[in-house]
């Protein structure tokens, strides 16, 4: 029971877990951010064209009602979601790109301050080995 615990205790508190747990919560919070933006702006501005959106759109065969406007509404609201993290992804690799270019930048300046020897210098070094051998 001991060796159990310790094995679910070293899953539990591996890096990977942890930023999964993470990476759960912030979606939660970005669905419902998301969601928000599109039930109080997106859907009233769509429902300007229809008398009452396309949520009350339907339609009756035999006992069932299928709400196809409901579908409707899904459907722009999976597009906008892809939409809004198709734009995050593209923010996060614009700032990973720029962090990369700098710090090649900083690389190369590093590079060009250091002198580079010169074949004279290069042939000398040469020339010792030699002579020590």
């Amino acid at each position: 029971m001991k060796k159990f615990l310790s094995e679910f205790k070293a899953f539990a508190l591996r890096g990977n877990v942890m930023d999964l747990a993470v990476g759960v919560i912030i979606g939660g919070a970005f669905t419902a951010l998301v969601t928000s933006l599109i039930n109080n702006l997106i859907n009233p501005i769509i429902g300007c064209f229809s008398l009452d959106g396309f949520s009350g759109l339907s339609v009756t065969v035999g006992k069932a009602t299928l709400t196809y406007g409901a579908f409707i509404m899904d459907v722009i609201n999976f597009i906008i979601m892809a939409f809004v993290v198709f734009l995050l992804i593209k923010a996060v690799n614009k700032l990973a790109t720029i962090g990369k270019k700098e710090e090649k930048e900083a690389e190369e300046a590093a590079e060009e301050e250091e002198p580079k020897p010169t074949t004279e210098d290069l042939l000398a070094e040469i020339l010792e080995e030699i002579k020590k051998k």
